[in-house]
């Protein structure tokens, strides 16, 4: 299945939104239960991109950029790149996610991201896609590094 590339419950984790797009939505929170202990108990800044509406974060990186919690983060319906990531650092964290779509190729990178108060957060970034019933998408373990 050829996909068009868009990057752009729990306390502790985001669900998919109201808003979510249908099968997409049911992916996504099927997905995130089945990774909750990973997402949930890791030490790291976690997310999973499926696209721009159904996305999924712990806290831990919905505070590393500012949100109040997970859910908050998750409603932004902004291009991902545009919301999130620093303009020097986009053509990185694109690359490595059309790479991870289309090869399946993991990547570790440099990414600036943008708070949701424009500070900007220098990270390492491990980008790992998988796929589930069909639709690929990427989880992320993000840590901030010393500038």
């Amino acid at each position: 299945m050829k996909r068009v590339f868009r990057y752009g419950r729990a306390e502790s984790r985001s669900m998919p939104s109201p808003e979510s797009s249908g099968d997409h939505g049911k992916i996504l929170a099927a997905v995130a239960e089945q990774l909750s202990e990973v997402i949930d108990g890791s030490h790291q800044s976690v997310y999973i991109y499926l696209d721009d509406i159904n996305k999924v974060c712990n806290r831990r990186f919905a505070s590393l950029l500012g949100y109040k919690s997970p859910r908050e983060w998750a409603i932004v319906k902004e291009n991902f790149p545009d919301a999130f990531v620093s303009r020097q650092s986009q053509r990185t964290l694109i690359s490595a996610y059309q790479d991870a779509m289309s090869k399946f190729v993991a990547s570790t990178i440099k990414v600036t991201w943008k708070s949701k108060d424009g500070r900007e957060v220098d990270t390492t970034t491990i980008l790992v896609p998988f796929a589930y019933r069909g639709h690929t998408m990427a989880l992320h373990f993000i840590e901030a590094t010393a500038t």
